[in-house]
């Protein structure tokens, strides 16, 4: 005979511990930024969230996160401050360099069947994978009859990446994740190197739209064949990265591709149905017809 519990049974879960006073605060200043500057925060994970915020309060000088609030609420120049911490611009040229063989191998001879190609790179940080795209895209011939749009919540990320300016130590470090990525050249011809910076050719950017675009709160802009977005969803909750999904769905002409990051998929998500494997371990995807 089983033990009694001391509760009865089909007892209701208790309930969750209130939020913490941290917690509280956390919450109320992401509904701060969205009310003050439309800058969307409040769905993406609450782990990262509170990583950088805390991040911030530690280089910024705040004792508080309501501290930090109040100053946010008052001084944009502050906000602009705190923005480089939340959207922490990390990234790679030619970041996994499978992805891009995989592009090449299976992505590539369907973009070869358009009179014109349009790509859209989401969450484009400060420009490191668009260079990697055009400098691809140069290689298999599709670069001049292409338009790549680039976009970013990050206003100091993406003049960045206008100007295609990179530390010379991080562009040499690059160049084995070209050669592993199926380059056909040097990796040196696509850049100039002085002063310790390289300056990538200009005319890699020449069919570039550098734009603010945010997947928390903006709409599709234009219809595209290839949409990479890469290492971003991972800081989303499900609804958002929902939304994000939704977004690229909705860009993608009919059967066109959708490519994420190593750690992101579209499987369990509100998506699922309406895209196929391409190459599932490059997380390059294919819009169902």
């Amino acid at each position: 005979m089983a033990e009694p519990t001391g509760e009865p049974p089909n007892a209701p879960a208790p309930p969750p511990p209130p939020p913490s006073a941290s917690d509280i605060e956390l919450r109320l200043l992401m509904e701060a930024i969205y009310l003050r500057y439309s800058h969307d925060f409040r769905d993406y994970t609450g782990a990262s969230q509170k990583r950088r915020v805390n991040f911030a309060l530690e280089q910024m000088g705040y004792r508080s996160i309501s501290a930090l609030q109040e100053q946010v609420l008052r001084d944009a120049q502050v906000f602009g401050r705190l923005l480089q911490y939340l959207t922490v611009p990390v990234s790679e040229m030619f970041r996994d360099p499978d992805y891009f063989l995989a592009l090449r191998k299976h992505v590539v001879p369907v973009l070869h069947t358009y009179a014109s190609i349009k790509v859209w790179v989401a969450g484009c940080s400060t420009g490191e994978e668009v260079y990697s795209l055009a400098i691809l895209l140069r290689e298999e011939g599709l670069l001049e009859r292409a338009l790549i749009y680039a976009t970013d919540i990050n206003p100091q990320s993406l003049e960045k990446a206008r100007q295609g300016i990179f530390a010379a130590d991080a562009v040499r470090e690059y160049t084995g994740n070209y050669q592993r990525a199926g380059g056909h050249k040097s990796f040196a011809d696509y850049y100039t190197a002085a002063y310790g910076s390289a300056r990538f050719d200009p005319s890699l950017r020449a069919n570039v739209i550098f734009a603010d675009h945010s997947l928390a709160t903006d709409s599709v802009f234009a219809e595209t064949h290839l949409v990479s977005c890469r290492n971003v969803l991972i800081y989303f909750n499900r609804r958002l990265q929902d939304r994000a999904l939704g977004l690229f769905h909705d860009s993608l002409c009919h059967r066109g591709f959708l490519g994420l990051g190593s750690k992101e998929s579209v499987d369990f998500s509100a998506y699922a149905e309406r895209f196929e494997s391409v190459a599932r371990a490059e997380r390059i995807f294919r819009k169902a017809a």
